[in-house]
């Protein structure tokens, strides 16, 4: 072992420093998200916190919105300890059998040792990581409350404009905020002074926002009988797409848990259009 610098050598303020992920045993990171997220209050469709369990330290997570085979391997190819998404893979009225795709699933979960963390209307619903709270900042609302209760507490928010903004302007930010082209049915104001967002396929909660008086509801998902709806309300109606609108919550919880832990976390797109 070399004890002293030649003088050839550079400084060592110069030479590139790079530190070892720490690491967080994955009970601790459960129970941490699971207090963090509130995840025992109020009801879901999916169970909430770890839905397979792998290596006992984590190291390294990755987040994405949907659990699917394609982010299982591309996680275990980045060398992944633990998978963290938004929708897992167990869902109320689904098989239980462990066979064809679900197996799969499963299959290269363990074959990987990694986990998988799932946090569902939770993390819709958080008010500074959750997908709709992000999402309402990102649009530049103020006065934030809670919006439509799904499941016994409210999962969205709704907040109005500083300065009413023209509807194309709405429009726009959508764009902005969720990187696609939401389908619009332009029935509310000219100008546009307040929103309620509710990520998802949270179609029916078009009904709240008319009764609430609102100028427009944003939501990822649209049925058929939405649009006479929205334009007889007087309502602009935004899709962004259920997919879109569910990023932003699974990736501000990955940084989260990096800046908290100090492991690694990166977040792996599997888009989808819907």
């Amino acid at each position: 072992m070399q004890s002293e610098s030649s003088a050839d050598s550079p400084p060592f303020a110069t030479l590139p420093v790079r530190w070892p992920a720490m690491s967080v045993a994955l009970s601790e990171l459960v129970a941490y998200l699971d207090q963090v997220l509130d995840a025992r209050s109020g009801g879901d469709y999916a169970p909430n916190g770890l839905q397979v369990e792998g290596r006992p330290e984590v190291r390294k997570v990755v987040t994405g919105v949907s659990a699917c085979l394609e982010l299982f391997e591309r996680a275990a190819e980045a060398g992944a300890d633990a998978v963290m998404v938004h929708h897992g893979i167990f869902w109320k009225g689904m098989p239980y059998r462990l066979t064809g795709v679900q197996f799969r699933r499963v299959e290269a979960l363990v074959r990987s040792g990694m986990s998988l963390v799932a946090y569902h209307l939770p993390l819709d619903r958080h008010p500074q990581l959750g997908n709709n709270a992000l999402a309402a900042r990102a649009f530049g609302l103020a006065d934030l409350t809670p919006f439509a209760p799904v499941e016994g507490l409210p999962t969205g928010f709704k907040g109005r404009f500083p300065q009413p903004i023209p509807a194309e302007e709405l429009v726009e930010r959508c764009r902005r905020v969720f990187g696609r082209e939401p389908l619009v049915f332009a029935g509310g104001p000219p100008r546009v002074s307040t929103l309620g967002l509710v990520s998802g396929g949270a179609q029916k909660e078009i009904y709240r926002a008319l009764d609430e008086g609102l100028d427009a509801f944003l939501t990822g998902e649209v049925s058929e009988w939405v649009m006479n709806l929205a334009r007889e309300g007087g309502l602009h109606y935004l899709a962004a797409g259920h997919y879109a609108t569910e990023v932003l919550g699974i990736r501000a919880l990955g940084e989260h848990v990096a800046e908290r832990f100090g492991v690694e976390a990166e977040f792996v797109d599997v888009p989808n259009p819907v």
